[in-house]
Protein backbone atom coordinates (compact mmCIF):
# COMPACT_ATOMS: atom_id res chain seq x y z
CA UNK A 1 0.00 0.00 0.00
CA UNK A 2 1.47 3.35 -1.05
CA UNK A 3 1.94 6.01 1.58
CA UNK A 4 0.02 9.22 1.01
CA UNK A 5 2.73 11.84 0.58
CA UNK A 6 0.40 14.76 -0.08
CA UNK A 7 0.91 17.53 2.41
CA UNK A 8 -1.95 17.63 4.86
CA UNK A 9 -3.36 20.90 6.11
CA UNK A 10 -2.15 21.75 9.60
CA UNK A 11 -4.53 20.79 12.35
CA UNK A 12 -5.94 23.67 14.36
CA UNK A 13 -4.98 24.04 17.99
CA UNK A 14 -8.32 22.91 19.34
CA UNK A 15 -7.71 22.47 23.06
CA UNK A 16 -10.95 21.29 24.65
CA UNK A 17 -12.58 23.80 26.98
CA UNK A 18 -16.04 24.38 28.35
CA UNK A 19 -15.77 28.12 27.70
CA UNK A 20 -17.80 29.36 24.73
CA UNK A 21 -15.81 30.37 21.63
CA UNK A 22 -16.47 34.09 22.16
CA UNK A 23 -15.13 33.81 25.71
CA UNK A 24 -12.02 32.00 24.53
CA UNK A 25 -11.39 34.69 21.91
CA UNK A 26 -11.98 37.63 24.27
CA UNK A 27 -9.94 36.25 27.17
CA UNK A 28 -7.12 35.06 24.90
CA UNK A 29 -6.92 38.48 23.30
CA UNK A 30 -6.71 40.21 26.68
CA UNK A 31 -4.14 37.75 28.04
CA UNK A 32 -2.03 38.04 24.89
CA UNK A 33 -1.98 41.81 25.40
CA UNK A 34 -0.75 41.27 28.95
CA UNK A 35 1.80 38.76 27.69
CA UNK A 36 3.11 41.26 25.13
CA UNK A 37 3.37 43.90 27.86
CA UNK A 38 5.19 41.46 30.13
CA UNK A 39 7.84 40.84 27.47
CA UNK A 40 8.16 44.57 26.72
CA UNK A 41 8.34 45.52 30.41
CA UNK A 42 10.82 42.71 31.07
CA UNK A 43 13.16 43.93 28.35
CA UNK A 44 12.85 47.58 29.39
CA UNK A 45 13.53 46.66 33.03
CA UNK A 46 16.59 44.62 31.99
CA UNK A 47 17.75 47.49 29.74
CA UNK A 48 17.60 49.89 32.67
CA UNK A 49 19.19 47.26 34.96
CA UNK A 50 22.14 46.95 32.56
CA UNK A 51 22.52 50.69 32.00
CA UNK A 52 21.77 52.30 35.35
CA UNK A 53 24.54 54.37 36.92
CA UNK A 54 25.21 56.67 39.81
CA UNK A 55 25.64 56.58 43.57
CA UNK A 56 22.73 54.15 44.10
CA UNK A 57 23.90 51.83 41.32
CA UNK A 58 24.08 48.64 43.37
CA UNK A 59 20.67 49.05 45.02
CA UNK A 60 18.92 49.99 41.76
CA UNK A 61 20.78 47.35 39.76
CA UNK A 62 19.68 44.59 42.18
CA UNK A 63 16.11 45.89 42.49
CA UNK A 64 15.65 46.04 38.71
CA UNK A 65 17.11 42.57 38.27
CA UNK A 66 14.70 41.21 40.88
CA UNK A 67 11.78 42.97 39.20
CA UNK A 68 12.76 41.73 35.74
CA UNK A 69 12.94 38.16 37.03
CA UNK A 70 9.48 38.52 38.56
CA UNK A 71 8.02 39.94 35.34
CA UNK A 72 9.57 37.20 33.19
CA UNK A 73 8.14 34.57 35.56
CA UNK A 74 4.62 35.65 34.53
CA UNK A 75 5.11 34.91 30.83
CA UNK A 76 4.89 31.12 30.82
CA UNK A 77 1.80 30.89 33.08
CA UNK A 78 0.02 33.55 30.99
CA UNK A 79 0.86 31.78 27.73
CA UNK A 80 -0.11 28.39 29.12
CA UNK A 81 -3.40 29.79 30.38
CA UNK A 82 -4.19 31.02 26.87
CA UNK A 83 -3.53 27.52 25.52
CA UNK A 84 -5.54 25.84 28.29
CA UNK A 85 -8.66 27.67 27.16
CA UNK A 86 -8.02 26.91 23.50
CA UNK A 87 -6.46 30.20 22.43
CA UNK A 88 -3.33 30.83 20.41
CA UNK A 89 -0.39 32.49 22.14
CA UNK A 90 2.04 35.08 20.88
CA UNK A 91 4.36 33.66 18.27
CA UNK A 92 6.81 36.42 17.32
CA UNK A 93 8.61 39.58 18.34
CA UNK A 94 6.56 41.32 15.64
CA UNK A 95 3.33 40.28 17.30
CA UNK A 96 4.63 41.53 20.65
CA UNK A 97 5.38 44.88 19.00
CA UNK A 98 1.84 45.01 17.60
CA UNK A 99 0.15 44.24 20.92
CA UNK A 100 2.34 45.89 23.55
CA UNK A 101 1.11 49.02 25.27
CA UNK A 102 4.36 49.47 27.22
CA UNK A 103 6.43 51.87 25.14
CA UNK A 104 10.05 51.02 24.35
CA UNK A 105 12.85 53.33 25.46
CA UNK A 106 15.65 53.48 22.90
CA UNK A 107 17.46 56.51 24.31
CA UNK A 108 21.25 56.34 24.54
CA UNK A 109 21.16 57.70 28.08
CA UNK A 110 18.41 57.94 30.67
CA UNK A 111 19.07 59.39 34.12
CA UNK A 112 18.58 56.82 36.91
CA UNK A 113 15.64 58.65 38.52
CA UNK A 114 13.95 58.97 35.11
CA UNK A 115 14.40 55.23 34.55
CA UNK A 116 12.68 54.44 37.83
CA UNK A 117 9.85 56.91 37.22
CA UNK A 118 9.25 55.52 33.74
CA UNK A 119 9.14 51.96 35.05
CA UNK A 120 6.81 53.06 37.85
CA UNK A 121 4.36 54.52 35.30
CA UNK A 122 4.65 51.42 33.11
CA UNK A 123 3.89 49.15 36.06
CA UNK A 124 0.86 51.28 36.98
CA UNK A 125 -0.47 50.94 33.42
CA UNK A 126 0.14 47.20 33.45
CA UNK A 127 -1.71 46.86 36.76
CA UNK A 128 -4.69 48.71 35.27
CA UNK A 129 -4.61 46.49 32.16
CA UNK A 130 -4.58 43.44 34.46
CA UNK A 131 -7.60 44.78 36.36
CA UNK A 132 -9.41 45.32 33.06
CA UNK A 133 -8.52 41.77 31.96
CA UNK A 134 -9.65 40.45 35.36
CA UNK A 135 -13.07 42.06 34.88
CA UNK A 136 -13.29 40.59 31.38
CA UNK A 137 -12.43 37.15 32.78
CA UNK A 138 -15.14 37.58 35.42
CA UNK A 139 -17.65 38.62 32.75
CA UNK A 140 -16.83 35.43 30.80
CA UNK A 141 -16.84 33.25 33.95
CA UNK A 142 -13.17 32.33 33.52
CA UNK A 143 -12.35 32.01 37.20
CA UNK A 144 -8.91 30.45 36.66
CA UNK A 145 -7.62 33.29 34.46
CA UNK A 146 -9.01 35.86 36.90
CA UNK A 147 -7.36 34.05 39.79
CA UNK A 148 -4.00 33.96 37.99
CA UNK A 149 -4.18 37.72 37.49
CA UNK A 150 -4.90 38.49 41.14
CA UNK A 151 -1.38 37.62 42.30
CA UNK A 152 0.15 39.37 39.29
CA UNK A 153 -1.77 42.56 40.12
CA UNK A 154 -0.40 42.44 43.66
CA UNK A 155 3.17 41.86 42.42
CA UNK A 156 2.84 44.73 39.94
CA UNK A 157 1.57 47.06 42.66
CA UNK A 158 4.54 46.04 44.82
CA UNK A 159 6.97 46.88 42.01
CA UNK A 160 5.23 50.25 41.58
CA UNK A 161 5.55 50.94 45.30
CA UNK A 162 9.27 50.06 45.38
CA UNK A 163 9.96 52.23 42.33
CA UNK A 164 8.03 55.11 43.89
CA UNK A 165 9.94 54.87 47.17
CA UNK A 166 13.26 54.69 45.33
CA UNK A 167 12.50 57.99 43.55
CA UNK A 168 11.52 60.01 46.61
CA UNK A 169 13.79 62.83 47.62
CA UNK A 170 15.54 62.32 50.97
Amino acid sequence: MAKDTAKQAPRPLATPTDLPNDSTRAVSQALNGLLADAFALYLKTKNFHWNISGPHFRDYHLMLDEQATQIFATTDPLAERIRKIGGRTLHSIGQIAELQSVKDNNEDFVAPRDMLLELMEDNKKVAQAMRDAHKLCDDHEDVASASLLENYIDETERRTWFLFEATREA
